[in-house]
This record gives structure tokens, sequence and C-alpha cells, in this order.
């Protein structure tokens, strides 16, 4: 049955605002070209959409620069404000951007542990209006909030979770409140950083992928056929929860010590560094990701990989016995005695004195023990292969992200590793990749999902006209 022409002009219309989200601005003969509609139609949806607020004049193109062929459209940018929270246990970042997802100003503030429920819900508050008001906004259209734990699928709203701040859950109320005429949604913080990979990082050539996020806990995001999936009760994905071998105890109902938290959260490899004689520096997610990213540097640079420096003062400093300030580039722990001119093997390890003289029929002797930096490496990815090897066996995703602040700092030599543990463990091919966003993937993610939201509305048929100007 054809669409009635109030259809046809609803849904050439959102091909055509589409087109501008996509491409920026556009001539009319540019609409034409991509949307396949006669010149005439394309007209008439240039002024509805004008008419309606939504597009405007951006400039001219073309030689001449004049006449109604050379006028190039786009989006009505400041028809409507967002903003976005990324909101940790430690505090909240927020970002507020026009209509068409440009970031007009965006801060972030840090929360103790020891604030009050009511102090920290009022400086995330206070947070958010100060930063709308730099960015000139009047009034925000959507609030897409980020934050670890559960969302209740049939309500929209955080659950009460233990282990998390009650602020969380009074914030999302305090700002429907302060922000009446806002839409304001939560969404669990490790699926917003899997639709922000999907369409901005590394899963964007993905419709089905698994993002294990790495961070100060861990969790998961599952994207199936292009579409998250939350599970029944909003809780798929928190792997955190998984038994697992390695571990001194099961997990429980309302506490993940004992899963697969207790072996990949910012504690967890801190501890492991230790373990392997990398020190630290002080605050959880900080040494997290210092002690990962200091021990990939090492490994790149004792690999003589292009473009990387010797394994000189920066990278060979940043991994040290810990109590001792010696350098652990040597099996033993031994700094190089000065005037030393061996080379170092690949690994950081010196050669065995006299390995090159050895008498025929004499016994080889041991491989060398692998640099701390390598050992950690090696060890983190064996903890994180089992939690991936069980995803691979369940969802046969095709495609795993290391997200998060530690997995971007592990970068491709911890997703190699990771990758070549899962070829041994599993049947089904595999890729692992490292993401391109990192911890920034929440607020991004929480961006994008306000900004949908708004454009959904704003490009409806009918859709409701701008509004005046009220301030804050």
């Amino acid at each position: 049955m054809p669409a009635s022409p109030s259809t046809a002009r609803a849904i050439n219309d959102r091909l055509a605002l589409r087109l501008l989200q996509q491409e920026g601005p556009l001539t009319a003969g540019q609409l034409k070209q991509l949307t396949g509609l006669s010149r005439p139609t394309v007209a008439d949806l240039v002024e509805r959409l004008g008419a309606a607020g939504l597009i405007a004049v951006v400039g001219e193109a073309g030689e001449q620069r004049r006449g109604p062929n050379a006028k190039v459209y786009g989006i009505v940018a400041d028809r409507a404000h967002l903003a976005a929270l990324d909101v940790r246990t430690e505090g909240v970042a927020v970002a507020v951007t026009d209509l068409v997802g440009r970031v007009l100003a965006e801060a972030s503030v840090p929360i103790g542990g020891d604030t009050g429920t009511g102090p920290a819900v009022e400086q995330a508050v206070t947070l958010v209006e100060r930063v709308a008001k730099e960015a000139g906004a009047d009034r925000l259209h959507t609030v897409g909030i980020g934050a670890p734990g559960l969302i209740d699928p049939s309500s929209g709203e955080l659950r009460d979770s233990t282990g998390l701040p009650e602020w969380h859950r009074r914030l999302v109320a305090t700002l429907q409140e302060r922000l009446p005429e806002a839409r304001v949604s939560v969404e669990n913080e490790t699926n917003l950083a899997a639709l922000a990979e999907q369409r901005y990082g590394a899963a964007r050539d993905r419709d089905t992928f698994v993002l294990l996020w790495l961070g100060q806990g861990t969790g998961a995001a599952v994207v199936l056929d292009g579409a998250l999936r939350r599970g029944a009760s909003g809780g798929t994905g928190e792997i955190g929860f998984l038994p697992v071998p390695g571990t001194t105890a099961l997990p429980t109902a309302t506490d993940c010590e004992g899963g697969f938290h207790s072996l990949t959260s910012a504690a967890a490899v801190v501890s492991l560094a230790a373990e392997c004689d990398i020190a630290a520096t002080p605050g959880e997610l900080t040494s997290a990701v210092g002690v990962v990213r200091a021990a990939v540097a090492v490994t790149r640079a004792s690999d003589g990989g292009p473009g990387e420096e010797p394994a000189a003062a920066g990278a060979e400093g940043a991994v040290r016995a810990s109590g001792t300030g010696s350098s652990m580039l040597t099996p033993g722990g031994d700094a190089p005695t000065p005037g030393d001119s061996a080379p170092l093997l690949p690994g950081g390890v010196a050669p065995v004195p006299g390995a090159g003289s050895r008498s025929p029929g004499a016994e080889a002797p041991p491989p060398p023990a692998p640099a701390p930096a390598a050992r950690f490496l090696d060890a983190l990815a064996d903890r994180l292969a089992v939690g991936v090897a069980s995803v691979v066996a369940i969802l046969d995703p095709g495609c795993v992200v290391l997200g998060g602040e530690v997995g971007q700092a592990g970068g491709e030599e911890l997703a190699s590793r990771v990758r070549d543990r899962i070829a041994r463990m599993t049947p089904l091919p595999t890729e692992v990749r490292a993401t391109t966003l990192g911890g920034g993937a929440v607020l991004r993610g929480a961006l994008l999902t306000a900004r949908d939201r708004a454009q959904e509305e704003l490009f409806a048929p009918g859709g409701p006209p701008p509004q005046p100007s009220q301030g804050w």
C-alpha cells in the first residue's frame, strides 16, 4: 500500500535531516543527489524544514556563490542544547553540546567518598547548571547520564545497588526536579561506552561485539545484530560476578568479590603489578592505568619496534623493584653497572655471559626469564582471557573490545596477548581489539543517546516549535 502524502513528506524530511547530521551542510543539489528525490520535492522539503526552524542557510557554494542552487543548508544547531554526565564513584564529568553534537563546554568535579548524599548531589547539579551557563544554553532539552549499576528495564531508573553511592540514584531525581522541561534518562556506563565504540571507535565495522570495560571495576556490554542487549532484569554484562578459578571465594548476590572482578578490577591490577615487582603510584585507578602504561612502554622499547626509543631512562625508570628503586630490566632485578655495554635482548633481558661461546655438546642454558613488564602483561592477559573465553563460548560475538582507561593503557600489546590466548582456548574465531576512546567513551555515549533522543523528538512531524529563552 503506497504511503500517504503526509507520510511520504515525513519520511523525506527525516531522510534529509539525517543526511545533514551525517554529512554536514549541503546544497539542495547535493540533497537531491544523495536522496534520489526530484528537484521540486527537495525544494518543498527545504522550505518546509526551514519554516519549522530545523534548518537554515549557513553559507553559499559554487563559483558564482549566488542563486538558489548555491545556498548551503545546515541543521539549526542551537535549536536545542543537550547535556551528558559521566557519573563515577569518585566524581562526575559534564559536557553540554548543541543539537548536532558540537561540545560547547565541559567540566568535572571530584566527589569524595566521605561526602554526604545531599552535598554530593548538590555538587553534581551545580556543575551541570554551571557548564550549561558557560555553553550559553538557556535551557537543556535532553540530559543523558551514564552511571555504574543496574538499570530497571521497566522504569528506566537506576536500581539500588550495594557498594554504589546513594547520591547516584538521588542525582537523577534531583536533576529532573531542577530541570523540569528537560528529558532526563540514565543508562549503564558500560552500555554507553559500547554505543560510542560502535559509532566512533574500535567497533565501527561491527554489528555484533562485546565491550569488556576495564576501569575502577569490570563490566561488559553486549551488542548483537546492531542492538544493545540489556537482559530480562537489565543485568546483561555484569561480568564482575562471573565465578572464575584463581579466587579464594565465590561472589554473592550483593558482592562481586570472588568473581571476575577480583582478578581484573583496578585494585587487582595494582596488586598483580606488585607481585611482578612493578611499583604503582598512589591512587587506585591512576595506579592501574599507570602500571599498565609503564609496562607497555618498557615492552615496546625492549622489542625495538618501529619508531620506539631504546629502553632507557624514560621507560626503564617507570618499572622498578618494589622498595629498591633498582631497574627491573634484568632477570635478577640488578641494575646494569655503569659502563656495561652489553645490549639487551628482546624482552629487556641482558644476555647470559658466555652464551656465545658454549662448548660443543654442552647443555644449553635455560631460556631467560621474561622481564617484569612482559611478565606482568602476560599475567594480566591470562586473567582477562578467562572472562573473555566465557563470553565467547556463550555469545560467539566475533569481536571483543578491551575498553576503559586500563584497556586504553594496554593498547595493542595487551589486546594481542589476550587474542593469542583466546585463539588457543576456543575454536570460535574472535578478534580482540583495544579501545580507541578509553574512559571518554561513557561521556560520548551519553551525548550520543541524548542527541538521538532530542533529534527523534524535534525531527518528528509536527515536532515542538522553538521555545523562547527563559534563562537559569
